[in-house]
């Protein structure tokens, strides 16, 4: 796993030991960053973040800044090498995503871009969940980038503007 373009295109990038992370391929991430465009001064969420891949991503592109959240020890971990490695700085929380939501809510954050990479095995149940809790975090033209199974797809409650298929996995674009 690398980083594909921007200042830190090429470096390599760890993912979390075990099975419990499912990094987004390379070639996926190229076509994502295509499809979204200019990342710059953006304020991104990555929720479910992994190795951080998403947002490292944006940030290499010119994002503003971005918060990485996961629940697992070994992802920021992982999460933490990575910045360390390339030396970035981002906010990095170890929470689940609906209570880290709640806490960006009550201390009034919007985000331009959020990144939804929940487990796939969990990603059809969050949809309405997820949902509700995004609404006041986003801000005024804010796009949602989800990524789950085909067959079990995170359906959010926000207007669909684009829809990719990579295989197995499906990459949908909200905008709020």
């Amino acid at each position: 796993m690398r980083v594909i373009a921007g200042t830190h295109r090429g470096r390599t990038l760890v993912a979390p030991r075990g099975s419990a992370t499912r990094p987004t391929a390379d070639r996926v991430r190229e076509a994502l960053f295509s499809t979204l465009g200019d990342m710059s001064g953006l304020e991104v969420l990555d929720l479910f973040a992994g190795s951080g891949a998403l947002a490292i991503e944006a940030l290499s592109r010119g994002a503003a800044s971005a918060t990485l959240v996961d629940s697992a020890p070994r992802a920021i971990t992982a999460i933490r090498r990575n910045l360390e490695t390339l030396g970035m700085t981002a906010d990095v929380r170890a929470a689940s995503a609906t209570a880290f939501l709640r806490t960006a809510r009550s201390h009034g954050r919007q985000y331009d871009l959020v990144f939804l990479d929940p487990p796939y095995r969990r990603a059809s149940s969050l949809g309405g969940e997820l949902s509700i809790a995004l609404a006041p975090v986003l801000a005024t033209g804010a796009r949602v980038v989800s990524e789950s199974d085909r067959r079990e797809p995170l359906e959010l409650e926000l207007p669909l503007s684009d829809e990719r298929v990579y295989g197995d996995t499906l990459i949908r674009i909200h905008d709020a």
